[in-house]
C-alpha cells in the first residue's frame, strides 16, 4: 500500500509498505480522507515522531473492509486516535486523554496518512450516511474545539475571545454559538485567517468589547497576554494551544489573573468515555448541520502529493484552512 512516511525530520516519502495484518482485536480501515493537522507541520519538519519511520495522521476516516468477527465490515467510521493503557487511575475513571502511559496512532504508531490501517474495534466511530469521509476525517478537530468550550460554561448573551482563527479556532466558535454565546470575536496574526472568520459569521477583536470568556488556541505568550488583559474581572480563560516554545508571562500580565480573581483552564485532546464522549456528540452535530465544517476544507491533495501539501502550509504560499489528503477514491 502507499503511505506517507517520515524517515526523518524533513524527509516525509511517499512510498509503498506492505499492507497492515489485523489482530484479534483490530479491524483492517481502507482509509478515504485524513486531514493535516497544525500539529503535524513542526512534527515533519522540526520535532519528528517518536520513532522513525512512522506514517502520519490522527485525523482520519474511512470504510472497514477486514473484521474477524463482522461486526463492522463495510461500515463507515472514523476513528479515536488516542491509545489508552485502559490501566492507570486516568483511564479507570475513563478520563483517558490523561493517561500516562498511552499511544497514539500518526506520531506514536503508524498513522492515517495511508491506504490502509489497522486500529482497534473500541477506536471506531460510526459515521451516519450523510456525513461525508472529508466531514468524518473533521471528527477529531470538532471533538477538541468541543472539549474547550464545554469548559467554559457559557452563559447565554455571553461574548467570547478567541486566539488564533485555523480550525480548531474556527470549530470552537461554531460550538460557542450553539452554546449560547452572543458575539464570538477572533484575533489572529494572519488578517487572512481574520477575514475568513467573517465570512463565518464572527467578528474581528477590538479592545473595546466586553469580554465574557476566553479560548487561547495558539499557545504563544503574546497572544496569552492579550486573552488575560482582554477578559473582564471574574471571567474565564481556557488555554487550548500547543507551545510551540517557552511560555513566558510579564508580571503585568500575571496581575491580570490575580487582580481580575480569573479563572483560568487547561484543555487536552478530547473525551472519548461512555457518558461524556465527545466524539459521538461531534458526529450528531456534524450531522444535524449544528456544526459545519464542510467550508473549513480549502484544500484537497491527492495522497501521491502528500510533500506539495506540507511544503505549501509551511511556506504558507496560499491561504488555507483545513488541508485534506485523499485516497482510495474511484
Amino acid at each position: 500500500m502507499k503511505v506517507a512516511n517520515l524517515h526523518a525530520v524533513n524527509d516525509l516519502r511517499y512510498e509503498e509498505i506492505n499492507k497492515p495484518k489485523c489482530l484479534d482485536d483490530e479491524v483492517l480501515v481502507e482509509i478515504k480522507s485524513c486531514g493535516i493537522c497544525g500539529s503535524d507541520i513542526p512534527r515533519v519538519f522540526i520535532k519528528g515522531t517518536y520513532h522513525f519511520p512512522t506514517v502520519i495522521g490522527h485525523e482520519f476516516s474511512g470504510i472497514v473492509v477486514e473484521d474477524k468477527t463482522g461486526e463492522f465490515t463495510g461500515k463507515r467510521v472514523a476513528v479515536f486516535p488516542l491509545l489508552p493503557c485502559f490501566k492507570c487511575t486516568s483511564c479507570k475513571n475513563e478520563n483517558y486523554a490523561a493517561c500516562i502511559d498511552y499511544d497514539y496512532y500518526g506520531s506514536r504508531r503508524d498513522g492515517g496518512m495511508a491506504e490502509y490501517i489497522a486500529v482497534k474495534r473500541w477506536n471506531l466511530v460510526l459515521l451516519p450516511d450523510n456525513i461525508s469521509y472529508d466531514e468524518g476525517a473533521m471528527c477529531e478537530p470538532v471533538s477538541v474545539g468541543r472539549h474547550a468550550v464545554k469548559k467554559l460554561n457559557i452563559s447565554k448573551g455571553d461574548n467570547i475571545l478567541i486566539s488564533g482563527a485555523g480550525p480548531i479556532g474556527i470549530i470552537a466558535g461554531q460550538w460557542a454559538k450553539s452554546e449560547g454565546a452572543k458575539d464570538i470575536y477572533y484575533f489572529d496574526i494572519d488578517e487572512r485567517k481574520i477575514e475568513f472568520a467573517k465570512t463565518m459569521g464572527f467578528k474581528e477583536y477590538s479592545d473595546d468589547v466586553i469580554i465574557d470568556c476566553v479560548i487561547e488556541g495558539t499557545g504563544h505568550s503574546g497572544a496569552i497576554e492579550k486573552c488575560l488583559k482582554a477578559v473582564k474581572p471574574f471571567g474565564k480563560v481556557v488555554l487550548m494551544g500547543n507551545p510551540a516554545g517557552e511560555v513566558l508571562l510579564a508580571q503585568n500580565t500575571y496581575w491580570h489573573i490575580l487582580r481580575k480573581e480569573l479563572t483560568v483552564l487547561g484543555t487536552w485532546n478530547s473525551s472519548y468515555a461512555e457518558k461524556n464522549n465527545d466524539w459521538k456528540a461531534s458526529i450528531k452535530a456534524i450531522s444535524e448541520g449544528l456544526i459545519d465544517v464542510k467550508p473549513l476544507i480549502t484544500h484537497r491533495y491527492p495522497l501521491s502529493e502528500c510533500n506539495k501539501a506540507f511544503n505549501m502550509m509551511r511556506e504558507r504560499k496560499e491561504f488555507y484552512n483545513k488541508v485534506m489528503l485523499v485516497m482510495n477514491r474511484d
